[in-house]
């Protein structure tokens, strides 16, 4: 496994340099101290994998993602940082990094944790994960009250097969009433039909 690492700060580097040098299956092929030296210094296409801070001085560990995974989308990347804010995680996540891990971690979970994305994995430090997870359930629960009580109950009529007017009828509100739920059902839904709201709400978990 080629890696390159790009950290500011040296003590740390020199240490993981030390560290990912004595694993017989490693070998570091260029290392940075700031995301603008490592693009002019580092041969990121020999590499398998990057190990990079996100706290760099100048051009951000995201932004060096970003630029690198646009060039070479083979190459595996990991934050390694200190940060374990929504915002960086996600950022980097988006930019291209399949693993993170925060600083602290053990040498043999960091050492393990490289294993398993260069065999194909996605590792995290398990509060990263936790967070990940978190942040897919909120979204998902969100989606469950993008519509009203009302609108929803009209919507399940809808793919009973029943008409506006009969939807009215059930409900004992006016088809005008009716027509007004259904705008705000297809603009929540994003939908241009009945066919694809009820599409979408199936998949959002709606109905």
């Amino acid at each position: 496994m080629r890696i390159a690492i790009v950290e500011d700060n040296q003590i740390l580097l020199e240490n993981l340099k030390v560290l990912l040098t004595g694993e017989p299956n490693i070998e570091i092929i260029g290392t940075g101290s700031s995301a603008e030296g490592a693009l002019k210094s580092v041969d990121f296409s020999n590499a398998d994998v990057l190990l990079v801070d996100l706290g760099l001085p100048g051009m951000s560990g995201s932004e060096l993602i970003e630029k690198v995974k646009a060039k070479y989308p083979e190459l595996e990347i990991m934050a390694h940082t200190v940060f374990e804010n929504r915002e960086s995680v996600f950022s980097a996540i988006k930019a291209g990094a399949s693993a993170y891990i925060l600083k602290g971690s053990r040498p043999v979970e960091l050492i393990d944790a490289l294993n398993k994305l260069h065999e194909g994995g996605a590792p995290m430090s398990p509060k990263i994960a936790r967070m990940v997870i978190q942040e897919l359930q909120d979204k998902g629960s969100d989606e469950q009250y993008l519509l009203s009580q009302r609108e929803k109950e009209v919507l399940k009529e809808i793919e009973k097969g029943m008409s506006y007017k009969e939807v009215a009828n059930k409900l004992n509100i006016s088809p005008q009433t009716i027509h007004t739920h259904i705008k705000k059902i297809y603009d929540k839904l994003h939908a241009h039909d009945r066919q694809d709201a009820l599409l979408k709400a199936r998949k959002k978990g709606i109905i």
